[in-house]
């Protein structure tokens, strides 16, 4: 039976490849485009934005708002979604970091 080793790495190391793993669906990509364009929160206009079912849309919705890059507030019967700046910021501040160890470019 395989035994996962994830915590014999960083806090760090894994939070970031929690958030690569996020990123990983192109449709997780687009919403957060979406979002950033918007620049304000939004309700159900995501699905219209999408080539995908409402079911879909609530799951990538969902993987977003776990890792922190989206936060989703309740407004009466519909959950509204904006960009969480605090985390997308140390995300980039992260993944910079990362590409400049890695890469001497």
């Amino acid at each position: 039976m395989a035994v996962s080793k994830k915590e014999e790495f960083s806090v760090e190391n894994i939070w970031l490849a929690d958030i690569a793993k996020s990123l990983s669906h192109p449709a997780r990509v687009e919403i957060l485009k979406i979002l950033s364009s918007a620049n304000v929160c939004m309700c159900g206009d995501i699905v219209d934005l999408l080539p995908l079912s409402q079911a879909t849309v609530s799951q990538h919705l969902k993987e977003l708002k776990r890792v922190g890059l989206i936060r989703g507030e309740i407004e009466g019967p519909k959950v509204c979604y904006c960009l969480s700046e605090k985390t997308i910021s140390k995300a980039k501040k992260e993944f910079e970091n990362l590409f400049k160890n890695v890469c001497k470019c």
